[in-house]
């Protein structure tokens, strides 16, 4: 049996239009899960149903195998950080991961224990006496993290905690929640709508739209066989050709909508090869984007826009205008 079981969830916030639409999910224990989607699809509101703080129009959930749907939040065992720090600003850094054991009135002595060994995991010694004005950004969101584990709860659930933090310092947070996660072996639940943070975390990635998942599976499994049109259009920018779009690209028939990931996509300035295996076409660079180490061209084939992605080499650069030739194995053209 799943640590977590979602069953058959239906709800709703006017009785009519269903935010989750009989939604069937299941979280194995000590796993890092992602619920992945655009701003809208529930991800949302299904963390919050699990927390205790919205109601179930119909449906269960269970937590290592016990009923927690009519459970209020206090009862429930699960921590949670949201994308608000939440940190109450006359207490200083001990004081705010101590809040709670001190609501479950426990020792001092185990209070101040507890309250260490989690300033020691979220690297933040030498600040248990600050308070939260004189913190950063990141410094602020590992004190959330703290408070929220030192209870030890069954569950840690994330509700977007990094959209509000710049680039760099997300990609360090990143990287110290999911370290945090493997030594405590603590279940969690990370909402985002970012793909990329989605692979760097996850053991399982749930791609949610519209209510409903439409994917589940291991972050690369994902990436790289998509299995809806959603999924393909959602995840790594892929390249996604109606049937005709396709037949006009390669003269090949076909019944269902193809994606190819722009990276697949070899770019040459002279003609490649014929090859059974692959199909080659030419077409005309009509826009170029950066970001970061990847050069993204968009090409013209015949009236078929295609995206196609390549390292930022200096010898092998292509002008707007210019002529270009394509070429990509069949393999990776995928059915969605």
């Amino acid at each position: 049996m799943s640590y977590i079981e979602f069953k058959n969830i239906k709800k709703s916030y006017d009785g009519e239009n269903l935010v989750l639409k009989d939604l069937t999910l299941s979280i194995e224990e000590g796993h890092l899960v992602t619920l992945l989607g655009p701003s809208g699809c529930g991800k949302s509101t299904l963390l919050r149903s699990l927390a205790g703080f919205e109601s179930l129009d119909s449906g269960t959930i269970t937590i290592n195998g016990k009923d927690i749907t009519n459970l209020p939040p206090g009862k429930r065992e699960i921590g949670m950080v949201f994308q608000q720090y939440s940190l109450f600003p006359n207490m200083t850094v001990s004081e705010n991961i101590a809040f709670g054991l001190k609501m479950k009135k426990l020792d001092k002595t185990i209070i101040k224990e507890k309250v260490a060994r989690m300033i020691d995991i979220v690297d933040l010694k030498g600040k248990e006496a600050t308070y939260p004005k004189e913190l950063s950004g990141g410094q602020k969101q590992r004190v959330a993290l703290a408070r929220a584990i030192v209870n030890e709860p069954k569950v840690l659930l994330l509700d977007e905690p990094l959209s509000a933090i710049d680039a760099q310092l997300r990609k360090t947070l990143q990287k110290q929640i999911r370290r945090i996660q493997k030594e405590l072996n603590i279940t969690t639940i990370f909402v985002t709508h970012d793909q990329d943070e989605a692979m760097i975390l996850s053991d399982v990635v749930h791609v949610m739209n519209q209510g409903k998942v439409e994917q589940s599976g291991k972050p690369t499994e994902i990436y790289t066989h998509p299995k809806t049109h959603f999924v393909a259009s959602f995840m790594g920018n892929y390249n996604v050709l109606a049937p005709q779009q396709f037949e006009q690209l390669s003269g090949m028939k076909k019944d269902a909508n193809i994606a190819i990931r722009p990276e697949v996509i070899d770019s040459s300035k002279t003609p490649f090869e014929q090859d059974e295996e692959r199909y080659t076409l030419a077409g005309k660079v009509v826009d170029q984007s950066t970001s970061g180490n990847i050069l993204s061209y968009y090409v013209d084939c015949s009236g078929v826009n295609l995206r196609v992605d390549e390292l930022y080499r200096s010898f092998n650069l292509f002008k707007v205008g210019e002529e270009v030739h394509l070429s990509f194995e069949k393999r990776n053209c995928l059915e969605v």
